[in-house]
């Protein structure tokens, strides 16, 4: 597991059903491509995240891969639409095997 890795979410706590909202994630990770040598000539080892889904009460959201270009710290953006009550499930999995998770209670008004 990757040192400092912290997932953050911003979703809105309610929605009236059938809206559209827009989600927002990042995920503190320094990102090592596995191309730099540290100062004694080694390679710094591969270290991403390579993937990243969400999923509203078990249905699949967004599923992301991502490559070596990626920049540190990821960000994402996007719409969803609400239409019910429930859970928002985000996970971002990470070359050295960890998995990070993060889940947001939407409710309907």
């Amino acid at each position: 597991m990757a040192d400092g890795v912290k997932p953050r979410v911003k979703v809105p706590k309610t929605a009236a059903a059938g809206d559209t909202i827009t989600i927002k994630t990042l995920i503190s990770h320094k990102m090592e491509s596995g191309q730099r040598k540290d100062g004694d000539g080694n390679v710094i080892p591969r270290s991403i995240i390579n993937r990243f889904t969400c999923d509203f009460n078990g249905q699949n959201v967004i599923d992301i891969t991502l490559e070596a270009a990626i920049s540190t710290n990821p960000y994402f953006e996007f719409q969803a639409i609400v239409p019910e009550a429930g859970e928002f499930k985000f996970t971002w999995y990470d070359d050295d095997g960890s998995v990070y998770e993060e889940t947001k209670e939407i409710s309907v008004s």
